[in-house]
């Protein structure tokens, strides 16, 4: 759908930040399903965790981003996602091998520009959810600015500048005020 945007890039590169900027100036967000089912699952038996079982992990992303976009075709104007489905996707097929990322990938469109947060150590912190390094991050970037051009999106690497001034970009990008 063309009314949905996906910001995704570096793990720890300020997407939820930015998400929030976009929030605060009106705009509908949908938080990151990873950082949810994390979340979830460290408040009951923690099975489908990424240190786990990454590929429970990434399952159950696929089935949240779906839920997602099905509860957000209602929402009227411009979506923000935070990661979403072909992310998930793309994180499974890594992890397993499965074929899903170009099937899921077709059936299940956003819009066409897509903003990449880029790695940026200065700002990136580990916490409860996530638990994996710098370097990790940086792997899973690298794999996502791949992904997404290779499908057809036009990526746009956000610069590593304040968050007002990223989501002047991001709106300046898609015409929004």
């Amino acid at each position: 759908m063309d009314k949905f945007v996906i910001l995704s890039g570096c793990s720890g590169g300020g997407k939820s930040t930015l998400l929030e900027a976009l929030k605060r100036r009106g705009h509908h967000t949908v938080e990151e399903p990873g950082r949810r089912i994390v979340i979830e699952e460290l408040q009951g038996d923690g099975a489908a965790l990424p240190w786990i079982d990454a590929p429970a992990f990434a399952r159950r992303a696929i089935a949240l981003s779906l839920a997602d976009r099905e509860a957000a075709a209602a929402i009227p104007g411009t979506v923000f996602f935070d990661r979403g489905l072909i992310d998930a996707a793309s994180a499974l097929e890594h992890l397993t091998g499965e074929p899903v990322l170009a099937s899921l990938a077709r059936l299940h469109r956003y819009n066409r520009h897509v903003f990449l947060t880029p790695p940026w150590p200065e700002i990136y912190t580990g916490n409860r959810e996530r638990r994996h390094d710098f370097t990790a991050a940086v792997v899973e970037y690298d794999r996502l600015s791949a992904v997404y051009p290779a499908l057809g999106y036009e990526v746009h690497v956000l610069p590593k500048i304040g968050v007002e001034e990223r989501a002047d970009s991001v709106c300046s990008v898609l015409k929004l005020d």
